[in-house]
């Protein structure tokens, strides 16, 4: 392969890699509109991402919440944390399925602090349906000991 065809071949994989991240529809940029609507605390935008009848679980099928009204409750008064601020340091995108471990940064009874989660996340028809939850390691910021 000659050498400009390697640099066509390299820059339309870029291209195409770019036109499905660019898709709004595609359930990356879905999960990621969510993310962006959680970190701004924008109960409208966050609820517009889902289905109308979708349900979460905590892993493996334990239910947790199922609808928009049920979602509206617990997210307003979990947006109402000023501390409140999700990161995701690795993404898994497979069809339909995203796979996000998230740090969040929240206030727990304790004071500010952090838990750490993976949110399975299953896309159908531009929205997500199902989210399952597997969560991990919550943690209180550390409080300096007073002298």
């Amino acid at each position: 392969m000659t050498r400009h065809a390697c640099i066509a071949a390299l820059l339309l994989s870029t291209l195409a890699h770019h036109a499905y991240a660019a898709d709004p529809a595609s359930p990356e940029a879905v999960v990621q509109l969510q993310l962006d609507a959680y970190n701004a605390h924008d109960i409208e935008a966050f609820l517009a991402t889902y289905s109308d009848d979708a349900a979460l679980y905590d892993f493996p099928a334990r239910p947790r919440l199922q609808g928009k009204d049920a979602m509206r409750t617990r997210y307003t008064a979990r947006f109402a944390d000023k501390l409140l601020h999700a990161t995701i340091p690795q993404r898994i995108v497979m069809g339909n399925t995203v796979i996000d471990r998230e740090h969040v940064r929240l206030t727990l009874p304790e004071g500010p602090g952090a838990l750490d989660a993976v949110a399975i996340y299953e896309v159908s028809g531009g929205k997500i349906a199902k989210v399952t939850f597997i969560m991990g390691a919550v943690t209180p910021d550390r409080v300096p000991a007073k002298p």
